[in-house]
């Protein structure tokens, strides 16, 4: 009978130190804060103003792009008619459009960049994004979430973590 009792305290601690060891288990989460950011200002003017901005970029920069197309074609007939003259003219626009190309997208990309990263900055944003991923984390016993965009901290994940739509979805987008 001492025996049946010792089994069953050995085995009862046996399962009590079991289940401690899993409370200790550290549960990570993912969260694409780039997908909740896009949620969170889709409809918002500062962004809407960015998107406008940036289409209007890639609208100019698509005309500029044709434009230096149709002279490199000019500067391919003046070749293939063996008026050398004239494509050494049309190669010399084709070189000022492309440096104007090139410091144009340059200039513009350093714009959109500033106002993305201002848009970035939002701190009513990130306050309530914070405040979200705490309760989430919480509620759903995570011990630390890490952030999607940092690529070089995140080599691998299973979907199972991620709580990305679950951080949209508490913050009611």
């Amino acid at each position: 009978m001492k025996k049946n009792i010792f089994a069953v305290c050995i085995l009862s601690l046996g399962f009590s130190a079991a289940s401690f060891a899993q409370q200790q288990i550290t549960k990570f989460a993912v969260v694409d804060t780039n997908k909740v950011y896009q949620a969170y200002f889709r409809n918002s003017a500062p962004v809407r103003n960015y998107e406008t901005k940036k289409e209007d970029f890639q609208k100019e920069l698509d005309k500029h792009v044709a434009e230096l197309q149709h002279l490199n074609d000019q500067k391919i007939e003046y070749q293939r008619k063996g008026n050398d003259s004239e494509a050494m003219k049309i190669e010399a626009q084709i070189t000022k459009k492309t440096d104007f190309i090139n410091e144009y997208t340059s200039a513009k990309n350093t714009e959109l960049e500033s106002l993305k990263k201002s848009l970035k900055e939002n701190n009513a944003f990130y306050k309530q994004l914070y405040d979200t991923l705490a309760r989430v984390a919480e509620s759903g016993g995570y011990s630390a979430i890490l952030n999607l965009q940092e690529a070089n901290s995140v080599l691998w994940y299973s979907p199972s973590v991620d709580i990305t739509d679950q951080v949209i979805s508490q913050l009611g987008l």
